[in-house]
């Protein structure tokens, strides 16, 4: 016979009253399958972060979050772990803060690194059951594409936010079936040259605006080529990339 403790009936009550509203509309037999999923979040930059938020607001529990940069007064625009008292302090140990504040029994799993092909023997891409691409740079976005092909778990990237204004021009699509996005373009070519088929991908048709901004010392690879100017950003376009990719991926994996 199980006895319950308060201690224990307080907690489930309170877990059933913070998912009530998603369990109205997900179904208790959906919702119960989404906690018990494990998704990866590389890159928690202003499309990432806003990724991971929404996945354990949605009820995912166990998430790995993987970045190496700290927080910049450049940040603060548009990335919903960044503010004056964050500065300075890496961002997957701010993201995973606000995350247990937002879900106790969440499992963060803290991953300092970036992601490149030198590091991906640090993951078992078979663990997962999502994998969600906010990563910078073509390197990086083409080996994750390539290590969630090997290990057959599902991947959706993000393509270029940078340097729009427009978040309705999101879209939800296959990489083959892309246009206009720039990053999109490249990605494409890569995938097509390795034979790599079925990447989802958000992206945008909206035209970049073109901005005579200064280069990043970041990206060497030629394949990065326009990554190398520093691209221009605002806090509802980033966003709206990431709360899309989140809800493709509660869609996905609650069906």
């Amino acid at each position: 016979m199980n006895i319950q403790t308060t201690d224990e009936k307080s907690e489930e009550t309170f877990q059933e009253e913070q998912f009530s509203r998603t369990i109205l509309l997900l179904g208790k037999k959906s919702f119960d399958k989404l906690k018990s999923k494990y998704i990866a979040v590389f890159g928690i930059g202003g499309v990432g972060g806003f990724v991971a938020e929404a996945l354990v607001r949605s009820g995912i529990e166990k998430i790995d979050i993987i970045d190496n940069d700290v927080v910049s007064e450049s940040n603060i625009n548009r990335q919903v772990i960044a503010l004056h008292s964050t500065i300075g302090q890496y961002k997957v140990d701010v993201m995973k803060e606000r995350l247990l504040d937002i879900n106790p029994n969440a499992q963060i799993t803290v991953h300092k690194c970036f992601f490149l092909p030198e590091t991906a023997s640090q993951f078992n891409f078979s663990k997962y059951d999502y994998i969600i691409d906010a990563v910078d740079t073509v390197t990086a976005k083409i080996q994750l594409i390539e290590e969630s092909k090997k290990a057959k778990t599902k991947i959706i990237c993000c393509m270029g936010a940078g340097n729009k204004l427009d978040p309705t021009r999101f879209e939800i699509s296959d990489i083959n079936k892309t246009s206009v996005c720039p990053l999109a373009r490249v990605i494409r070519q890569e995938c097509k040259k390795r034979n790599i088929k079925d990447v989802k991908v958000v992206y945008s048709k909206e035209q970049p605006i073109l901005l005579d901004t200064p280069f990043s010392k970041e990206s060497s690879n030629k394949s990065d080529h326009f990554e190398k100017k520093i691209p221009g950003s605002i806090a509802f376009v980033p966003s709206v990339a990431g709360l899309i990719i989140a809800s493709e991926v509660i869609k996905d994996l609650s069906n």
